[in-house]
């Protein structure tokens, strides 16, 4: 395993929620139809983004927006490179995903190759009427033709460097950090 360490923190928890307060404000404006909208959380961190941007609209227009976890373990394209024996997550989406507008989410964007996964695990639970992608972090480096509708931010990165997400729900931490691989 890769040894890390810390360049620097591009987000504090005040800017984090700053942040999903503008994305939810910007879902607001640009749905038509907020009886249709859906957010689905790519487990692990997209799960706490898709429930923390459903508390912001129902703060802001108090309306629920059902939120969804997608596991996306069986759907990895390199799966045999990551275990033997993938971990299985449950996948827990309490509603019809049919004609839905749904709102993919997850922490980091790269290469694109997570979200092609995702749609094809929500693929398997119907067949929405528009999927959008939202972000907290867009790093570049798409390796598949995937952009993000809603991002948080921008982040030009090298190949050596990673972005980590860390949620209270998850971590212990709300922060995110720009870190880079260093030799062993």
């Amino acid at each position: 395993m890769a040894v890390t360490r810390e360049k620097s923190q591009l987000m504090s928890a005040s800017e984090i929620d700053r942040t999903l307060v503008r994305l939810a404000h910007e879902v607001l404006e640009r749905t038509e139809d907020l009886n249709q909208l859906a957010f689905i959380g790519i487990r692990r961190r997209g799960v706490p983004l898709a429930q923390r941007l459903a508390e912001k609209i129902l703060a802001l227009e108090q309306r629920t927006v059902p939120v969804g976890v997608l596991d996306i373990s069986l759907y990895r394209d390199d799966l045999s490179t990551v275990s033997h024996q993938p971990v299985l997550n449950s996948t827990d989406i309490p509603f019809s995903v049919t004609g839905k507008n749904i709102i993919l989410m997850d922490d980091v964007l790269y290469t694109g190759r997570t979200i092609r996964a995702a749609l094809d695990a929500l693929f398997d639970h119907g067949r929405p009427a528009k999927i959008q992608l939202l972000v907290l972090i867009d790093r570049g480096w798409r390796e598949l033709p995937i952009e993000a509708r809603y991002v948080g931010r921008m982040v030009q990165t090298s190949a050596e460097e990673i972005i980590e997400v860390k949620f209270k729900e998850i971590d212990g931490q709300e922060r995110v950090l720009l870190v880079e691989k260093v030799a062993d």
